[in-house]
């Protein structure tokens, strides 16, 4: 039994892992069934130890391409999505045959943005993984490349991951990677140190974050894995990031890799949501006393703190709230329509529902629907 910082690996009980599409592509970019099968194998074990395991995996791109004649990653959005379309059936594909070799059952889960950030979705997606837990089927996750947008240009599987792991309740989130850990400048320069634990994000000011990959297959980077494993272990959610050719050291809890502590708990669905898988849709700008009521005593924003509103939005919206000075200090949803705001500014609620209605008195953004950025 593993001890002292990595006895959180080893006792986790329900595991995410994350695996990128350099470590499963080979030199010519297809999909390589020898580090398929070695990934399932070790996945397998991680289940006969009595943990649970989702995985969340890249590739789907990367498998279509060599059946499509294409020598590597197309730029073109609609050739993307073809790809995906070709390769997410091959990569599912190869996943359900090497997993049956351990007797387990594969259960394809394909999520775009809008499943982890509307709340009807996020509960409809967390029911169906919760169930497939139940059933003992290992979910394997992937973004919905074949329709996503976003995904595909901006996006990457790791925050993707680190949504997941709260959405199942996961113990621990592993972020598999082609180099072996967050190293204390780029891995590729002489010198280079491994950062064996992270227990405050405070400690990597000093650290130049290089890149995590060269294959020209995947769309992630050192940056992503360090955002997804903030999102993580700011939630409670203990992360280890190494090599895909070290997966099973690292979820056995041997000292490999960069092991990123929680710094947080468990935060509510909405909130983490909220701050970390919504994009704004514009901005209300509050004067300094507002900010204070939102930044120090938790208030929610009334409308006689706002001096301004940027942005087109509706009622529901995520919207970002920023002081004085422009800065962003929070993030909320708001009550009402953006044409509606400019009649509400730095008015009363006393006033505005005299003037307005009673529709008119509440707030503009509530406590409960707002997080701190």
């Amino acid at each position: 039994m593993t001890t002292g910082p990595r006895a959180v690996v080893s006792d986790a009980r329900r595991i995410v892992v994350k695996v990128g599409s350099s470590s499963l592509t080979t030199a010519a970019g297809g999909i390589d069934p020898a580090t398929v099968s070695r990934l399932v194998d070790v996945l397998a074990a991680a289940r006969t130890r009595g943990a649970e395991v989702v995985l969340v995996s890249s590739g789907a791109i990367a498998a279509g391409l060599a059946p499509l004649g294409l020598k590597r990653r197309p730029r073109a959005l609609a050739a993307q999505q073809a790809a995906a379309s070709v390769g997410q059936g091959l990569l599912v594909h190869r996943y359900t045959e090497e997993l049956a070799r351990h007797g387990v059952v594969a259960g394809q889960v394909l999520l775009t943005l809008d499943d982890v950030t509307r709340r009807s979705h996020y509960r409809n997606a967390f029911s169906t993984l919760a169930k497939l837990l139940e059933l003992g089927v290992l979910p394997i996750v992937n973004e919905n490349d074949t329709v996503a947008t976003n995904e595909i240009r901006f996006g990457d599987n790791d925050r993707l991951a680190s949504l997941v792991a709260h959405l199942v309740h996961a113990d621990l989130l592993v972020l598999l990677s082609d180099v072996d850990g967050l190293y204390d400048a780029d891995p590729r320069q002489p010198g280079a140190a491994l950062v064996p634990e992270v227990t405050s994000y405070a400690e990597l000011e000093h650290v130049q974050i290089g890149r995590a990959g060269a294959a020209g297959v995947g769309t992630g980077g050192m940056q992503t894995k360090i955002e997804a494993a903030r999102i993580a272990t700011g939630a409670g959610i203990p992360v280890v990031l190494a090599a895909a050719g070290q997966a099973a050291a690292a979820l056995a809890g041997d000292p490999v890799g960069t092991l990123f502590h929680a710094t947080g708990r468990r935060r509510p669905t909405r909130l983490l949501w909220l701050a970390h898988a919504t994009d704004p849709q514009g901005t209300l700008v509050l004067d300094a006393g507002a900010v204070r009521a939102v930044v120090e005593r938790r208030a929610s924003l009334l409308a006689a703190g706002i001096t301004g509103v940027l942005g087109r939005f509706t009622a529901g919206d995520p919207v970002n709230l920023a002081g004085p000075d422009g800065a962003v200090v929070a993030r909320g949803l708001v009550n009402f329509d953006a044409d509606e705001v400019p009649q509400l500014l730095g008015r009363s609620s006393q006033d505005l529902k005299r003037d307005l209605g009673a529709a008119y008195e509440r707030e503009v953004v509530h406590r409960d629907d707002l997080v701190l950025l």
